[in-house]
């Protein structure tokens, strides 16, 4: 008993080119992977307790907590936006350090209670998802190129600190008796808003208060200044268990996402796509192989003709049907096969061959594309009609 064995063809992929192919692909990945991996490490080790008045780490705040103690302002932290709003009062500063992760509802209600406390609201670097409620009539704008700003304006706890790291969001308002500072090309990092007998102050970027920048330039001055106002200081730290924010506030998935995620899948869909590109192979030319089943001759013109029919390439099925029978006739009226497609050499090889034809050989041989099929057809008779004459004469 023989069994029978299956040739491989040349499309066949073995495991071995398959790893030759992606083992670059692969290590570009790992790489990119471990990087990140490494990069967020560091990160997370060197922004643990940001903005954090507990916290000594160099984005921490605990210097600026311990300055304002010593001058008599308490400092309270809180983390649900419930605690925050019942703690706004006429003696009291309230801080949000992040009203962009705070939802639509924790927003409106933190609005309702700060705006008729006669106290001070400070906003960190607020966007626009949480000024349309926290601060209505201000807009943000790009950010500033620069870090450290110059106050320029009659905000006298801005004067009094002189230059600071402000630099961060810019806004613009509508809000009559704004007052705007620090403006970078135009438009204020710090901007105050009255709000009854208190204010609310947007500013721009949070680096005057983390403890590793505390001491350049104003920010110091600036920072004691905004936050010492009032004898009790409140710092809302938004957290994940705060109950008022499971309603989500109409936020979609994206917007969920922290803006760091974001930017690193769109960093790793460009690599993918130049990792794309670099694997890349053009189709190089066909590689005749063997066929695995024998088709009949037959099969294969019936099969070209439905082609020629469905696409009415009739001007090609014409020009086939001439080549292949001047390539017959050649050999039968002493032509050479280089010549067999010269009218000048065949049609008077085969003129003297059928010395007494009245077909117009030129046209049968040589002439335009056939007009219709039922033309097609006539001139498909007419060349196996001479092919047949010249054959028997």
């Amino acid at each position: 008993m023989t069994g029978t064995t299956v040739a491989s063809t040349s499309t066949a992929t073995s495991p071995r080119q398959v790893w030759t192919r992606t083992r670059g692909l692969l290590l570009a990945f790992t790489i990119l992977l471990a990087a990140g991996i490494a990069i967020a490490a560091v990160r997370s080790g060197g922004e643990h307790g940001r903005l954090d008045p507990r916290s000594a780490d160099p984005y921490g705040s605990r210097a600026v907590s311990e300055l304002l103690a010593d001058r008599g302002v308490t400092t309270r932290v809180v983390t649900t936006s419930d605690d925050a709003a019942a703690a706004a009062g006429p003696d009291t500063t309230l801080l949000i350090a992040s009203p962009d992760l705070l939802t639509k509802r924790q927003q409106s209600s933190l609005r309702a209670k700060t705006e008729s406390s006669s106290g001070r609201t400070l906003l960190l670097a607020p966007k626009q998802h949480s000024l349309g409620r926290l601060a209505p009539g201000v807009h943000a704008e790009l950010p500033s190129s620069e870090s450290t700003l110059e106050p320029s304006c009659s905000f006298a706890e801005a004067r009094r600190a002189g230059s600071a790291d402000t630099g961060g969001v810019r806004y613009s308002s509508t809000v009559q008796g704004a007052v705007s500072c620090y403006t970078s090309d135009g438009l204020p990092t710090l901007m105050r808003l009255p709000a009854g007998d208190g204010d609310t102050v947007l500013l721009g970027a949070p680096n005057i208060l983390y403890n590793d920048r505390l001491d350049e330039h104003g920010n110091a001055s600036l920072a004691l200044q905004l936050l010492g106002s009032r004898p009790h200081l409140v710092w809302y730290l938004p957290s994940v268990g705060d109950t008022a924010a499971t309603d989500g506030g109409n936020r979609s998935f994206f917007d969920l996402i922290p803006s760091g995620w974001r930017w690193g899948a769109q960093q790793l869909a460009i690599a993918a796509a130049l990792a794309a590109l670099w694997r890349g192979r053009r189709l190089g030319p066909l590689v005749p192989e063997r066929l695995p089943v024998a088709v009949r001759a037959s099969e294969a013109v019936e099969g070209r003709a439905r082609l020629y029919r469905k696409a009415n390439a009739r001007d090609r099925a014409a020009r086939a049907l001439r080549s292949a029978t001047r390539t017959r006739l050649a050999p039968l009226v002493g032509t050479p096969p280089s010549q067999a497609h010269s009218p000048e050499v065949l049609l008077a090889a085969v003129s003297a061959q059928l010395p007494g034809t009245t077909r117009d050989l030129h046209s049968l041989l040589f002439g335009p594309p056939p007009a219709d099929d039922a033309a097609l057809i006539t001139l498909a008779d007419q060349l196996d009609a001479l092919e047949r004459e010249v054959r028997t004469s």
